[in-house]
């Protein structure tokens, strides 16, 4: 083996070994499937405050089933995006960050599940009752992701959006069936998840070539 041979593998090793360190202590990623979804399904309540509050026509009921499922295929198409974008970001691979994006994955399918058999509990009890649960749901997920998060990464910071989501869900049920738990709903979206995702946002490294 030439000299030029053993120093072209040394470089490989070398390589391969600084990949390995940013993948063990890169910083967590995602904060911008976070601020997507504070943008858009904050601007979703405002719109559902509006139409609750009377000062939008809510089109006999329909328009309400047609503003969140924009929003979530919305969300959907923006969340396709940004994963593909996250994956040429270092650090992508690191342990914390795995388990940080299994831990929210699982709470998106959570919230999802739970959206399904609200609306199936909603049409065998002809009542929009079931529905009112869904917010104080959401924040309780949000804290499971957060908390999630930052036992994994040791981001002492993180705890802070984790008691917020637990402390929201109970206090947004306060104001269930009137068109103020909208306003409440959309300001807990802003602060569970627009802000702390966009400063995780700024944390992240840039996207390789």
């Amino acid at each position: 083996m030439t000299d030029d041979q053993i120093q072209s593998l040394k470089d490989d090793i070398r390589y391969m070994k600084s990949l390995a360190d940013e993948g063990a202590n890169g910083p967590l990623l995602g904060g911008s499937i976070l601020v997507a979804a504070g943008i858009i399904f904050g601007a979703a309540s405002i719109v559902e405050w509006m139409m609750s509050a009377g000062m939008v026509s809510n089109a006999g009921g329909i328009a309400h089933l047609y503003l969140w499922g924009v929003a979530g295929v919305l969300f959907t198409l923006a969340l396709v995006v940004l994963i593909g974008r996250q994956k040429s970001r270092p650090g992508v691979m690191s342990p914390s960050n795995r388990a940080s994006g299994n831990g929210w994955m699982g709470v998106g399918l959570a919230i999802f599940s739970m959206s399904v058999a609200l609306m199936v509990l909603s049409f065998k009890t002809d009542s929009a009752l079931p529905t009112l649960v869904f917010p104080s749901l959401i924040f309780a997920l949000y804290g499971t992701g957060w908390a999630v998060s930052a036992a994994m990464s040791g981001e002492k910071w993180l705890w802070g959006p984790a008691i917020g989501g637990w402390i929201a869900a109970p206090v947004v049920a306060l104001f269930a069936g009137t068109s103020e738990m909208w306003l409440v709903y959309g300001a807990g979206i802003v602060l569970l998840a627009l802000l702390p995702g966009a400063v995780l946002m700024r944390r992240e490294p840039a996207a390789r070539d």
